[in-house]
């Protein structure tokens, strides 16, 4: 593999400054409530509001800010994303009655967490999309409680009114003007105003990141994520306008995004980063893209696509497309993705808004061995058993040798007392 543009090593984080602080945050919340999370919000986010829940006025207030087109684009988007988290829960059937010999009976349920908190950045941008993405795929899960919290912009004391439609519109039963890590301990272990939760779900900063980390076993999490990224696979049939475009609209996210170009075509690959750096010129956000796309963007040769098949599927990359020709001779051959998007038509950004699928997905190479938000993230496969007498009898024997072969004569006389 040949590279053209090397990104810079990624600065080791003083990790334990982090988890420190993180740790610090925690702990003042179960101490200190509510009381713990306004002083917080002051403090990062200029937010002197005494309530942390959003009242029904706000939300109400929130529909008047938003033009007639606004509103139905959040409901359109909605739809999308809820018609495919339906169609995806549709997959996931209980299991009834299955027989491994005569008179045992095995099966499993199919059970949603009573209660989700759904965490929506509002940092760079008011990422409403986010608020769609985690909200839809909970409540069609069947999650009876679905709480959602994200920061107030800052200078204010409200949240943005997209984020508030787009969190109403998806269902969402409770709002709270809370966000970083202290937002995390608070929907963990509980505060005065806030009931905690059985699992958080959503993208955050390092802090948030951190607080998910060290919260997890007391909530449930969807994974620990890191910067966005994209890779994408390109040959000479493909447009290097679009290409470069994609990789930018990474880039754009923050200074630490990952835009990442393997093509087959040296050619190909220098007319991209030509694209590039002729978009760089006028596109809006340019101040934070172009030091992502400096910093972190990497361009690559493969001799071929059996080589940049390999190297995609060793980078696990959040969002992978694939811009070549017959992109369907591959697919089966890509394992470690968050989502793919396949064919030149189908621009990464769709799938960030209005597609359908989910754009809540793992980086860091955690697609690896997970994939990105959707219903079955909020819902359990239980097991569960029975047997007649005669199975109980006949197993009994089989279990209490194994039992006494490791030891534990209490498991093997309760099997044993089931042969009597």
């Amino acid at each position: 593999m040949k590279v053209i543009k090397e990104p810079q090593l990624r600065a080791e984080e003083d990790n334990r400054s982090l988890r420190d602080a993180v740790t610090e945050i925690i702990d003042h919340v179960r101490c200190g409530g509510d009381q713990a999370l306004r002083e917080y919000n002051e403090r990062f986010d200029a937010c002197s509001r005494e309530s942390l829940r959003v009242s029904e006025e706000e939300i109400k207030a929130a529909y008047q800010e938003l033009t007639k087109e606004e509103t139905e684009d959040l409901k359109a988007a909605c739809e999308n994303i809820r018609a495919f988290a339906m169609a995806q829960k549709e997959t996931l059937k209980p299991l009834e009655a299955f027989s491994p010999q005569p008179g045992i009976f095995l099966g499993h349920r199919i059970i949603p967490v009573d209660s989700c908190c759904c965490y929506v950045p509002g940092g760079n941008y008011p990422l409403y999309s986010t608020a769609l993405m985690l909200a839809v795929p909970a409540r069609v899960a069947g999650v009876k409680r679905v709480a959602a919290c994200s920061p107030a912009a800052k200078g204010t004391n409200r949240i943005n009114a997209k984020t508030l439609a787009a969190l109403d519109i998806a269902g969402v039963d409770e709002i709270y003007a809370v966000g970083g890590a202290q937002a995390i301990a608070a929907f963990s272990y509980g505060t005065e105003s806030i009931r905690p939760v059985d699992m958080i779900v959503g993208p955050g900063n390092r802090f948030v990141t951190e607080a998910k980390r060290q919260c997890y076993g007391q909530v449930g999490i969807d994974f620990v994520a890191g910067p966005s990224e994209v890779l994408v696979i390109a040959d000479d049939r493909a447009n290097p306008r679009a290409v470069a475009a994609d990789l930018l609209a990474q880039s754009e996210h923050d200074v630490n995004a990952s835009g990442i170009l393997v093509a087959t075509d040296e050619a190909f690959a220098r007319r991209v980063m030509e694209a590039v750096d002729e978009e760089l010129e006028t596109l809006a956000t340019a101040g934070i893209a172009r030091q992502s796309w400096e910093r972190f963007g990497k361009v690559c040769v493969a001799k071929d696509l059996r080589e940049a098949i390999d190297f995609a599927n060793a980078c696990a990359p959040e969002h992978l497309e694939l811009n070549i020709g017959r992109p369907e001779d591959v697919i089966e051959a890509l394992t470690n993705y968050g989502s793919l998007f396949i064919g030149e038509n189908t621009a990464e950004v769709f799938g960030d808004y209005a597609s359908g699928t989910n754009h809540t997905l793992p980086t860091l190479r955690a697609a690896r061995y997970t994939g990105g938000v959707w219903a079955g993230t909020f819902l359990k496969t239980c097991t569960h058993q029975s047997m007649t007498l005669e199975a109980s009898r006949h197993l009994a024997p089989l279990a209490a040798r194994l039992a006494r072969g490791e030891g534990l004569a209490g498991h093997a006389f309760a099997a044993e007392m089931r042969a009597k």
